[in-house]
């Protein structure tokens, strides 16, 4: 298992970012959570094997229909929190 953090910037709010990383998170069994944060970004934070955080980056590369993203930050953290069950959505 490993944890990713993945900060989206460009057009990704107020596109339906947020609810289809999550469909897609879990489509790739991936828990987790993503957010808007106040600069207009989206973070995500996802916990999977390598190849799910891989697929799952690649899809935030490109977001939903209507994004447009300019760019894509991602981290590779330890995962030291408890397993937490589900993707989703953090207002």
């Amino acid at each position: 298992m490993a944890k990713i953090k993945v900060q989206v910037f460009g057009k990704v709010q107020g596109v339906f970012f947020r609810q289809t990383a999550r469909m897609q998170a879990q489509s790739l069994c991936l828990v987790g959570w993503v957010k808007n944060l106040s600069d207009g970004s989206v973070l995500c934070e996802a916990i999977g094997d390598k190849d799910s955080l891989l697929k799952f980056i690649d899809w935030c590369q490109q977001g939903p229909e209507k994004a447009a993203v300019n760019n894509v930050s991602v981290e590779w953290v330890e995962d030291d929190h408890p397993q937490i069950a589900g993707f989703c959505i953090v207002d």
